[in-house]
C-alpha cells in the first residue's frame, strides 16, 4: 500500500512540473506580441490546461499522501479530461495554422507573404475589417517596424545588405511594400516609386511613407500575422505533443497504482472481516 501510494504520490508530482512547460508556452504567447501579432485569444486555452493540471496534480499528491481515496479519483477522473482538452488543442493549433507560407523572391535573403496562400478560420478572423483594425494598430504600438534600423560604423543601411536580411514575417509584411511593386529602397520603412510603372498589387497603393502608415493596411501584413502565429504556435505545439505523450505515460501508471491501492484496501478489509469473525466470543457461556 505503501509503495502505491508514493508512486502515485511522484506521479502526480511530475505531472505538477509538466504543467509549467505548458503554462510557460501560454504566457510565452501572450508576451510575444510581436510576433503572434496581438492575436491574444489563442494562448487562453493552453493557460487554462496548464493551470488545471497543475491544480489537479496538487490534489492528486495530497490525496497520495493522506491516502484519500477521493482525491486520488478526482486526480484521474479530471485528468482524463483536461489530456482530452489538450489534444483536442494541439489538433485544433495545427488546424488553424495548417496552410501558407512565405515566398521566396528573387535577390532577396528575406521571404514574401501572400494572403491568398492561407484559407480557413483564422484567415477570416485575421481579415476582417473590425478585427484587423484592432490587430494593425497593435503591431503599430510595438514599433517593430521602428526597431528595424542598422547602421555600421555610423553608416546606414544599403539596399544591398537590407536585401539580405532574413526578416520576420511581420517585418517582411508589415514594414516594407511587396518587392514586385517596383519601389525604390531609401532605407529600411521609406521607399519611393521608381519612375516605372507600378505593380499591379493591390498592396501598391496601399503602402505609404509615414511612419503611422507604412503597409498596415495591406493583405502583406494580414499574412505576416498569420505567417508569425504559424510559427509561433508550431514551436510550442511541439512541446505539448512532447508533453502529452508523457503525461500519457504518467496517467496509465497513475491507473495501475490506484486499482494496486483499491485491491490491497480491499484484501485489508476482506482480513479484517475474517479475523473479527475468527475470534472467540468472550460471552460464550
Amino acid at each position: 500500500m505503501r509503495t502505491s501510494n508514493h508512486l502515485i504520490g511522484l506521479v502526480n508530482f511530475l505531472t505538477f512540473l509538466l504543467s509549467i512547460p505548458i503554462l510557460g508556452g501560454g504566457i510565452w504567447l501572450s508576451s510575444r506580441a510581436n510576433n503572434t501579432d496581438c492575436l491574444k485569444f489563442l494562448q487562453w486555452p493552453l493557460i487554462v490546461i496548464g493551470v488545471a493540471i497543475m491544480v489537479v496534480s496538487l490534489a492528486g499528491f495530497a490525496g497520495a499522501c493522506y491516502r484519500n481515496t477521493f482525491l486520488m479519483w478526482l486526480y484521474l477522473f479530471v485528468m482524463f479530461f483536461v489530456i482530452a482538452a489538450l489534444i483536442g488543442f494541439i489538433i485544433f493549433a495545427y488546424a488553424v495554422t495548417d496552410k501558407g507560407s512565405g515566398r521566396p523572391v528573387m535577390n532577396r535573403a528575406y521571404l514574401e507573404y501572400r494572403l491568398d496562400d492561407y484559407s480557413g478560420w483564422l484567415k477570416d478572423r485575421v481579415a476582417d475589417e473590425s478585427y484587423w483594425g484592432k490587430i494593425s494598430s497593435c503591431i503599430r504600438d510595438s514599433r517593430v517596424c521602428a526597431k528595424m534600423g542598422r547602421s555600421f560604423n555610423g553608416v546606414p543601411e544599403t539596399a544591398d545588405m537590407f536585401f539580405m536580411r532574413r526578416l520576420s514575417p511581420i517585418e517582411s509584411g508589415c514594414c516594407k511594400p511587396p518587392t514586385d511593386c517596383g519601389f525604390t529602397y531609401v532605407n529600411e520603412t521609406v521607399w519611393t516609386a521608381g519612375g516605372g510603372p507600378v505593380g499591379t498589387n493591390v498592396d501598391c497603393s496601399r503602402w505609404g511613407n509615414e511612419q503611422e502608415l507604412l503597409c498596415y493596411q495591406c493583405d502583406s501584413c494580414k499574412a505576416g500575422v498569420l505567417g508569425s502565429l504559424k510559427k509561433s504556435w508550431r514551436k510550442v505545439s511541439v512541446i505539448n505533443i512532447v508533453v502529452l505523450i508523457i503525461l500519457v505515460i504518467f496517467y496509465v501508471v497513475g491507473c495501475a497504482a490506484f486499482r494496486n491501492n483499491r485491491r490491497i484496501d480491499n484484501d485489508e478489509s476482506y482480513g479484517m472481516a475474517r479475523m473479527t469473525k475468527a475470534q472467540p466470543s468472550h460471552f460464550q457461556l
